[in-house]
């Protein structure tokens, strides 16, 4: 019985912790350039696009200047991003920084549907604005 009551513990802890592990994005994503906050801001002056990934709240709330919104998960499809970049043009993809994924799925999604110069800002929106660059 002791063994059972141990057993089931575990695996309770375990599942518990496993729910409740904070995501942490991919240093890289294949066939993208992981950018710092540095370089970001050398391509947003060179007037290459951003794209912000994140929720409709988060981009109310505050973005790079002149990004495109393509919120993930309503409105980022390969037809919404190829409306505004060719394929052979540079974007960078941005969201929340390192515990939020969805730039490194922007990232993916774009090199899968062959955007050939695809940045991915990891540290994206926070690192960004603790820099002191402009926001909106």
């Amino acid at each position: 019985m002791i063994n059972f009551i141990f057993g089931t513990t575990l695996i309770f802890l375990f599942s518990f912790s496993n729910a409740y592990a904070e995501k942490v994005s991919p240093l890289k994503v294949d066939g993208a350039e992981t950018v710092e906050t540095a370089k970001a801001k050398s391509l947003f002056d060179s007037g290459i696009m951003f794209v912000d990934t994140r929720k409709n709240s988060d981009w109310d709330a505050g973005r790079i200047p002149d990004a495109v919104h393509l919120e993930l998960k309503s409105n980022f499809t390969e037809a919404s991003l190829s409306g505004e970049a060719k394929k052979d043009e540079a974007i960078v993809c941005y969201c929340n920084g390192a515990s939020c994924l969805r730039s490194s799925k922007c990232s993916e999604q774009a090199v899968g549907w062959g955007f050939s110069k695809v940045y991915y800002y990891r540290d994206g929106f926070p690192a960004w604005k603790a820099a002191g660059h402009p926001v909106e």
